[in-house]
Parts: structure tokens; sequence; C-alpha cells
């Protein structure tokens, strides 16, 4: 059974505690925008697509409760004016994840045109809201497991060698933490494993943050995938010593931004692994639903790379080990670094779209052309929703 980090029925949220992750479980329950944003901004949900979700559905969850209790308005424009007020609230949980201000303006719109409607009423703003939050859940969902289906598909089509089963590597976590449930580069492992075709998954931790050891480790000992965490400078040993006996057939990845021309932004660590895969004949894919490909960015150039604090780098935290257990009640930072040292710490990078094999998404693989161009217009040709959140990488 998949992870599932967003519980929600209509009037009731509760959300996964990721701080406390990977050695205990504690779901938080979500009654209020109010919850959501501290919920966000303390990092208890993290990842771009969980984040733009639990905003939405904690706002649709105070709603309800308020309406429950007779105390919603009447009057359109002021339920209108309430929701609004809420979501310029929530995006000032984390003001740079352009995903949550986007979900935010097409969900405010939304709204806008529920209070122009004809007859409109406190409760029919209040119910168009709470459906289309509702739906960026389902749709989140559905679109990841379509990606997961593509990218299976494509691996066993292109890179299986002829062999029944591939081993794939994966960076960073985009998986059910990361987004509304079962996820991108995660869900295409998901996707092969549950066809049989999986002789195992490897996973990086991901420094500094940790986001591989501490989350995809995790989601992958949940779905008892067989799966081996290495550090990220093993990952050229890997390939050349186990690439053939394990039948590496794949690397997939994630993504923050993908330009237009294909050039892609992920977690830092992704372009040297798509390298990496260059120089040892395996295939490099990009897993994201459409919402990530932004064609008004023409290039990675163009993309701003954020700059975290170092002591990221330069400290860790953890429970303390007692004998042969945890003690979960006892966390502990430690310094890991030379005091005074200078710190260089980009949250991302950029892979050159010349590196990348191929984009899956929800509507299918993107290959480079003949011109050995990414050309993604065929794909945004399809119809899908309105509210979708961006489904980008990210803490």
């Amino acid at each position: 059974m998949v992870l599932e980090a967003i519980k929600y029925s209509r009037g009731e949220l509760d959300i996964l505690d990721q701080l406390q992750l990977p050695h205990t479980e504690v779901y938080d329950e979500v009654k209020s925008a109010q919850d959501a944003w501290h919920a966000i901004k303390e990092m208890r949900t993290r990842g771009a697509p969980a984040i733009a979700i639990v905003a939405a559905l904690g706002l649709a969850v105070e709603l309800e409760l308020i309406a429950g209790k007779n105390e919603l308005s009447n009057i359109a424009e002021e339920v209108e004016l309430f929701i609004k007020e809420k979501l310029e609230y929530l995006v000032t949980s984390r003001p740079t994840a352009v995903n949550l201000a986007d979900a935010a303006r097409k969900l405010q719109k939304i709204v806008q045109d529920a209070a122009k409607a004809q007859n409109a009423s406190g409760t029919s703003v209040k119910d168009a809201y709470v459906k289309a939050a509702e739906q960026m859940l389902v749709d989140d969902v559905s679109d990841n497991k379509a990606i997961g289906e593509h990218g299976a598909d494509w691996i066993l089509k292109n890179a299986a060698g002829g062999k029944d089963q591939v081993s794939i590597l994966t960076h960073c976590n985009t998986g059910s933490l990361a987004t509304a449930g079962y996820g991108t580069a995660l869900g295409v492992i998901r996707s092969v494993h549950a066809r049989g075709s999986l002789k195992r998954a490897f996973c990086s931790e991901t420094r500094p943050y940790n986001q591989g050891s501490r989350l995809t480790a995790f989601e992958l000992v949940h779905d008892k995938i067989p799966a081996t965490l290495v550090t990220d400078s093993m990952a050229a040993a890997l390939l050349r010593l186990k690439g053939p006996t394990e039948n590496i057939a794949a690397i997939v990845v994630g993504a923050d931004r993908v330009a237009a021309n294909g050039d892609t932004a992920n977690k830092i660590g992704t372009y040297s692994l798509a390298i990496l895969a260059k120089h040892h004949g395996v295939k490099f894919l990009v897993a994201a639903p459409r919402t990530t490909i932004d064609l008004e960015t023409k290039s990675g150039a163009d993309i701003v790379i954020e700059e975290r604090a170092g002591k990221e780098m330069t400290m860790i935290k953890g429970p303390c080990v007692k004998g042969a257990s945890l003690d979960l009640k006892q966390i502990e930072t430690v310094s890991i670094a030379a005091n005074g040292i200078d710190v260089w710490n980009p949250a991302f990078d950029v892979t050159p779209a010349e590196l990348i094999d191929g984009v899956v998404t929800e509507k299918g693989v993107v290959e480079k052309g003949s011109d050995g161009v990414f050309h993604f217009e065929d794909i945004f040709a399809a119809s899908g929703s309105e509210v979708k959140p961006t489904t980008v990488g990210g803490l």
C-alpha cells in the first residue's frame, strides 16, 4: 500500500509530520488555513505539490467547519473576500514557492467567477472553492500514476536490454511525501515494481538535506520495494561496479522547472548524475507533469538558483542511539564541519537538455526530435484541469 502523506475527506484533513520521519509516523490534524500555514512554514509538510494541496485543502476544511456551525455568510461577495484574504495569507507561508502562489491565483479566479454567477450565494461560492481544491488532490494523484505508467513503458521498451528486470537509480524525494500521492520519479519506480520488472531501486542520500536517505528510503521500505541507499559520491562507482550485474537501466529524477529547450533544474546533484549516465550508457529521464514545463523560460540560463543556509551542510540533526535502539525522545543537533569554514549551498542545479533522454509527463514521454531539440507543444494541446498545482521539486 502506497504511503499516504495527505489524508483527506470533506471537512477533515490529516498530514504526516515529515519532521519526525523516518523514525516515527505522526499525523497532524489541519482544521484551518492557519493550521495549514504553520504546517507549511514549519516544514511539517514539504514538496511543492503537497504544499499547494495542503494549503488549498486546509482552507476548504475551515470553510466546511464554518458552514457546519451556520456561521458562513450568505453574501457571495463576503465569502469571496474571506477566501481571497485567506489565500493571500497562505502564500506567505512559503512566498518563494511558485506553485503555491500559482494555485492560489487559480483558486481565486474560480471563486471570483462563482461570486459573479447569477443567484450566487455564500454557500455556492464556498462549494465552488471546495470542489476546486478537492480536484487538485484528485488530479495530482491521477497525473502521477499516468507518469509512472508512461515512464515504466519507456524504460522497459528502451532501456531494459532484453532483460526481464531492471534496476533504477533516483535522487531526492519525488514520492508520496512530496506530492498528493504516488509520486513522479518515484512513481515510475513504483510502476515498474508493480509489474514485477524491478530488480532493485537505488536512492542517493541527497546531501545536504538528506531527502533521499530520510524520505525516499522511508517510502521504499514502507512499500516493501527492494532498495539500496548510497551516498551521492558513490553513484559513479555504483554504475561502474554494479551497473552490469544489477542491470541499472535508468536514472529517473524529478524537476523543479523544465525550460522550453529541455534544460532542467532539479535538486543539487542531478547534473552530476546526468553526466555519469551519459558516460556509462544509462538512460536519463526527467519525470514531471506538464505544469513543470515552463515555456516562458527559454533555457536553463534563465533559471535563478536558490542558495540556502550554510548550516544545512555543517550541522545534522537526529535521535540519539542508545545501545541497539534509538531514543526518539532525545533529538540532538551536532556539528560535522570545521567552525569558520565558508559554505556554498545551492539548492538546485541545471542539467542541459543534451544529457536528458526523455521527459516523462502525464501525457507521455517527450523525446528530442531529429533536430536534437525537445518539442513540448503537442502535450500542451491536450486538455487538463485549470486548478492543478505546479509540481516541482524543492525542500
